[in-house]
């Protein structure tokens, strides 16, 4: 895991992404998920080039509970908030540039407001 991709739990999820204000990428994933496995390293890759414009987290959904106020029902799923509140999801394992173009969009979006 990337240096720029912090590891989210229930317990630090107020502190990391709540209390930030911007775009916060989540990968909710867990160890055993081979499409989990596919997802991860573009997560890493992305969170160095956003590095400075959106906050990356990844949280493991065997060992937290916070996934469940978003009802995921699937994993990977990316959770794009920005200042706390989903904006966008993607599920699934899905092509980087999938992410990219979500991930300026969202970038955008919070400049226009």
């Amino acid at each position: 895991m990337s240096k720029a991709v912090q590891t989210l739990t229930d317990n630090n999820w107020e502190n990391i992404v709540n209390s930030h204000s911007g775009l916060v990428i989540v990968d909710v994933w867990a160890p055993w998920c081979g499409p989990c496995r596919i997802i991860g390293p573009i997560i890493d890759e992305l969170s160095s080039e956003y590095e400075g414009k959106a906050t990356f987290g990844k949280l493991n959904a065997d060992e937290n509970n916070k996934q469940n106020e978003f009802r995921v029902t699937g994993i990977p799923t990316i959770l794009f908030l920005l200042d706390g509140i989903e904006v966008d999801r993607v599920v699934g394992a899905v092509p980087k540039n999938i992410l990219v173009n979500k991930i300026i969009e969202h970038l955008k979006s919070k400049i226009a407001v």
